[in-house]
């Protein structure tokens, strides 16, 4: 599996929980901060790949975090700005202290869209092309999933729930918590959607690879085995 070794700065802390779920289902590492303070008291070996400052929820905050990255004696970059748009008069004033925007709500592909060609144009190349296990093989970009080189025709859904999954093997999800990251914090459906998505996707993994998807009775499901394990 191809996943983004650099961690990103995510202001505010916690951070909006539809931010959280984008940066989950596309695969980044992120660490939410809650200030400059924090910033440089989390800051990775290597340093931060980048930020994202949520405007929207916290805006004297967010600016005010905006100029101190900026100040830096090794400035984070790039920097990821996300705005109400109430708020879009404001940017041009502003320009120096973000490379690109988006609107909030924003749409889960355009962000991580945004994001990705900020972090590949500064040569971070944290683009998470393919998720791969086993025999299991997701390419995020195009949405195609195939195993053992056959193409598995999924729904929108079942491939966002196979891919969460995929991306974390080994780890056990209760159907809650799979309701709450792959359909959305905002989803009032019940714990039986998992589980007929569940033996959908186990049915067009076929026989062979059926139990990639295993169940943890009482607690939820997990996918494969840790790498670590």
């Amino acid at each position: 599996m191809t996943v983004p070794a650099e961690l990103l700065a995510v202001f505010p802390n916690p951070p909006p929980p539809d931010l959280a779920r984008t940066l989950d289902l596309g695969g980044f590492r992120w660490k939410a901060v809650s200030g400059a303070d924090d910033v440089a008291r989390n800051e990775p070996t290597g340093g931060w790949a980048g930020a994202i400052i949520a405007a929207d929820t916290d805006p004297e905050g967010a600016w005010a975090l905006c100029r101190a990255l900026r100040k830096r004696d090794v400035p984070v970059a790039p920097l990821l700005l996300l705005v109400g748009g109430g708020q879009l008069g404001d940017l041009a004033l502003r320009d120096d202290l973000f490379d690109d925007f988006c609107l909030s709500p924003f749409h889960p592909t355009e962000l991580e869209a945004r994001l990705r060609h900020l972090l590949w144009r500064g040569g971070g190349g944290v683009k998470p092309d393919l998720v791969e296990y086993s025999a299991l093989a997701l390419n995020v970009e195009t949405y195609q999933a195939s195993i053992d080189g056959r193409p598995l025709d999924l729904t929108y859904m079942e491939y966002e729930l196979l891919k969460f999954l995929a991306q974390n093997p080994g780890k056990v999800f209760t159907r809650e918590l799979l309701l709450s990251r792959v359909w959305g914090y905002e989803y009032y459906g019940g714990a039986r959607t998992v589980d007929v998505h569940i033996r959908r996707l186990r049915a067009k993994l076929g026989e062979e690879h059926q139990n990639l998807i295993q169940t943890v009775r009482s607690v939820g499901y997990r996918f494969g085995q840790s790498r670590w394990a």
